[in-house]
């Protein structure tokens, strides 16, 4: 599992690439099409980094634990059930029947 400090690095390196974008959203010609595909690259790399820590912060936990707190967030209404499961199992509904019984659970 990852250190109050290590989520703490990962969540400013995350802020950091977003407000860099919010900053080139603001003065998009103070900004070179290089400097914008490298604010681009760390925004999606910094989210894959958090989503990489939650996924492996998630597989630590019992089985039993993992199926309590995947419940727990699919209820919270923050962010859908789907992308719950898809960022801490990987798993795409294949189906609209996929979405609507995913929603049901």
């Amino acid at each position: 599992m990852k250190t109050n400090n290590e989520w703490n690095k990962l969540h400013e390196e995350h802020e950091l690439a977003y407000l860099k974008a919010d900053v080139c959203l603001g003065s998009p010609q103070s900004f070179s099409l290089e400097e914008k595909r490298e604010i681009c690259e760390q925004m999606e790399a910094t989210t894959n980094s958090i989503d990489a820590a939650l996924r492996e912060d998630f597989e630590s936990l019992p089985p039993k634990a993992q199926d309590m707190l995947l419940d727990m967030l699919c209820a919270s209404g923050c962010m859908s059930p789907e992308w719950w499961k898809s960022t801490l199992l990987g798993e795409m509904p294949n189906s609209p029947d996929d979405l609507i019984e995913a929603s049901r659970k």
